[in-house]
């Protein structure tokens, strides 16, 4: 089936294209984009059973972008008065008209900035998926996962509680400039299942996700995880501390998502360039890693959450290679930064909400398989771990430091592993000698997308990253 565009959208659009038109009596260029995204967010345990209409990325409401003497500025509403059209467009230029002269007065320090390219487009694409959340059974769903949970739970008396979660989003936006209407309707999912256990008075925990663009479907793949995550479990409270050092490890694609979104994630963000706080901006067109890596990042890379036709800024999705066998040819870029640096935009111009200015962000950030196995990849280290699992990651891009912290590492000597786990482990290092020593990459490639990024401490937006099975040589601790 296809995720019907919205029909409030529909309904609002000749309105908010007669409001364009009435602004652009006093600006140089107007654009809008409206919104209107509903989803469900459940959660069923041992001990707690809960719905909510709250997604990361639910929402309904507009925001208004103008240029004018070089300077851009914004106006965010989320209530339209479509039969007094020329009353909005008046206080919208009030509040504008005030912020570009209190600039001026204040003597502000601005970029001032090229107009934006307005090349004709039409485009109205609804994407495929099996269900829209506003029609999912949601008694069925939640018994789904109560009957996780309770598998889970039943696995053994090691076991304290089992979460099943599952949350769904139909994503509708709309963008309107005097030569541009595009619309879009998708729908993205994501689950997971969170085991807490407890032996020889030691807790932990262990976090298994699924995600997709797709509806309801995507969950049935939580409950045939079960005895994979009970396994994950017993091995992390069975763990010992690893000894820290410089061990050749293989990543799982999990992990090799979590080291390509902060190595080159953040790192490569070109609004970062304009303020000078990327290393990455030195280094175009000169090596970063070895010849086994290459590097996607965008919308259209591959089929997750993050995957969209196009940005918020109206410029379609793409599929950009970041690294190329090692060289280092280009980062991601939002429209105005783009225009500021003298390049093109690559579709990653995001907002966290329609209240939220656009930022480059990061889609779905990929390292290309190689033609290895994983087998032949265990079989060649000497000493070293499997790392598998993750928690938490960040970068440095002024600096190109990086920490990962991992769930769990397996150990193998001698090309067998040994049975010995290791956990958490943190993974540090110089991101050029990192990415430089990768020697092996596998047949195999996965995306993850049960998370999100903040732009540092906020600004949170969906993402995904992954990749096939990596060797390289890293600090562990």
């Amino acid at each position: 089936m296809k995720a019907k565009f919205s029909n409030y959208l529909k309904t609002i659009a000749p309105g908010l294209k007669e409001l364009r038109d009435e602004l652009l009596k006093s600006y140089d260029y107007v654009s809008i984009l409206a919104t209107d995204s509903v989803g469900f967010n459940m959660r069923a345990s041992q001990r707690v059973k809960s719905i909510s209409g709250n997604t990361m990325t639910t929402e309904r409401g507009n925001v208004v972008r103008v240029y004018k003497d070089g300077l851009y500025s914004e106006y965010a509403f989320n209530f339209f008065d479509k039969e007094n059209i020329k009353a909005v467009a008046e206080k919208i230029k009030k509040v504008l008209d005030k912020q570009l002269a209190l600039l001026k007065l204040t003597n502000s320090e601005v970029y001032v900035t090229k107009q934006l390219s307005d090349e004709p487009l039409e485009l109205f694409v609804e994407m495929d998926t099996d269900s829209v959340p506003e029609e999912v059974d949601m008694d069925a769903l939640m018994n789904k996962l109560q009957d996780i949970s309770n598998k889970g739970k039943a696995m053994s008396d090691m076991v304290i509680d089992c979460l099943a979660s599952a949350q769904s989003t139909h994503v509708c936006k709309m963008f309107l400039s005097k030569n541009r209407d595009l619309r879009q309707s998708y729908v993205y999912s994501e689950g997971f299942i969170n085991m807490v256990g407890a032996q020889n008075g030691k807790t932990n925990s262990v976090h298994h996700g699924v995600s997709d663009r797709e509806g309801i479907k995507t969950f049935d793949k939580l409950g045939d995880s079960i005895e994979e995550v009970y396994k994950e479990l017993v091995d992390t409270l069975g763990a010992d501390s690893v000894v820290p050092g410089e061990y050749e490890i293989i990543t799982t694609p999990l992990v090799s998502g979590l080291i390509a979104h902060e190595a080159f994630g953040h790192g490569v963000e070109m609004d970062m360039f304009v303020k000078n706080r990327a290393l990455g901006a030195q280094y175009i067109d000169k090596r970063v890693g070895s010849e086994k890596v290459t590097m996607h990042e965008g919308a259209n890379c591959v089929k997750d959450v993050a995957s969209y036709a196009f940005d918020d800024e109206g410029t379609l999705a793409g599929d950009v290679i970041e690294i190329d066998k090692g060289i280092l040819k280009t980062g991601v870029c939002d429209a105005l930064a783009a225009l500021r640096l003298g390049t093109v935009p690559t579709g990653n111009g995001k907002r966290e909400n329609f209240e939220h200015k656009v930022y480059t962000r990061m889609t779905n950030t990929m390292f290309d398989s190689g033609d290895s196995t994983k087998e032949e990849m265990i079989a060649s280290v000497k000493k070293g771990y499997l790392l598998d699992g993750m928690f938490s990651g960040m970068e440095d891009p002024k600096h190109w430091g990086i920490q990962c912290i991992v769930a769990r590492g397996y150990e193998i000597i001698d090309g067998k592993l040994t049975g010995k786990v290791v956990a958490p482990v943190v993974l540090t290092g110089y991101v050029p000698d990192l990415l430089g020593s990768i020697s092996m990459a596998s047949v195999d490639y996965e995306s993850f997308g049960t998370g999100g990024c903040g732009k540092g401490y906020k600004e949170w937006v969906k993402v995904s990253d992954g990749g096939p099975y990596l060797k390289a040589v890293a600090r562990l601790g």
